[in-house]
């Protein structure tokens, strides 16, 4: 089991080491929601690297991975728990035939852990012998605020209450990760429970190092202009901005196709790689492409 960092520049080193390339600002409230263990609460655009910093930490630390993938309806039961109704009917049809305990005794048998199916939430609070694992809340924007107020309880006290069972508290509390594409505003309560921080879309440099880290077998020249052509598109209006994520599955497209060099065919053969909606790669294709790119080829010779 990986120990806790003792220090920020420890959290940025053990963020580096699973190829996650942060900065100071959010190497620091990783460290400080590790060493208070408190949930990191993480908002930005999509594509930014929230996720994976959640993952980067459970790899690092030895730690199992939870994810409660968040959608709208989502609601306090299906994140915590069910139960197996095709095996609790199995049970019963079992007893009735074979005349066996009384109905007091198969209701015992039919609530116990033995049918219960375990939700992300449950998982989370149980223990693990590698250590606390690393729960991820993914877009939690997407949810309502009644789950919202559960979670505010749940994180509170780290508890959860099967009614049949009773509460569950986790005897290690875990590492809690929240993340928000912020299509709305998630409650100030839930926010105040936790460490935030903004993620942004990393500058050049940062860039460069994520696509050296993530994408190696680029050479410097093609992610240098791969960089710049998309923090240049990301100035232009579109429906879904690319993130860092586009950045690197657009530079593995381009690997796979022996690309050297940018050019405006190759950007538009490619630009499905990089953006998402039609309306955006049809604005972009063409003459927007080649402007694009030529605007990115200056910046690097002025950078040069």
């Amino acid at each position: 089991m990986g120990e806790i960092p003792s220090s920020i520049d420890d959290t940025i080193a053990l963020l580096n080491g699973q190829n996650y390339v942060c900065g100071r600002d959010l190497g620091t409230v990783a460290f400080l929601a590790l060493r208070l263990g408190k949930p990191l609460f993480l908002e930005g655009e999509a594509g930014v690297g929230k996720t994976e910093i959640a993952k980067a930490l459970a790899a690092a630390l030895g730690r199992r991975l939870i994810r409660l993938q968040c959608y709208e309806g989502l609601d306090a039961a299906s994140a915590i728990y069910e139960w197996n109704f095709s095996a609790q009917m199995i049970a019963i049809r079992t007893a009735e035939a074979t005349g066996g305990a009384d109905r007091a005794a198969l209701q015992s048998e039919l609530f116990s852990e033995d049918f219960l199916i375990r939700r992300p939430l449950l998982e989370a609070m149980e223990p693990h012998a590698e250590g606390p694992p690393v729960l991820l809340i993914d877009e939690i924007d997407r949810t309502d605020e009644p789950f919202e107020a559960f979670l505010l309880e749940a994180l509170s006290d780290f508890q959860v209450t099967i009614p049949e069972l009773g509460p569950i508290r986790a005897p290690e509390p875990p590492i809690v990760v929240l993340t928000s594409n912020r299509t709305r505003e998630v409650h100030d309560a839930l926010k105040r429970r936790c460490l935030y921080h903004w993620v942004d879309y990393p500058s050049f440099t940062r860039e460069m190092e994520i696509l050296r880290a993530r994408v190696p077998e680029a050479t410097d020249a093609l992610s240098a202009e791969i960089v710049a052509f998309v923090q240049s598109l990301r100035g232009a209006d579109l429906f879904k901005t690319p993130g860092v994520a586009e950045s690197i599955d657009w530079a593995r497209c381009l690997i796979a196709l022996d690309t050297v060099a940018l050019s405006p065919e190759v950007i538009s053969d490619t630009l499905g790689g990089l953006l998402k909606y039609q309306d955006d790669i049809t604005r972009i294709a063409g003459a927007e492409a080649t402007r694009l790119l030529d605007e990115a080829k200056a910046r690097l010779a002025t950078a040069g």
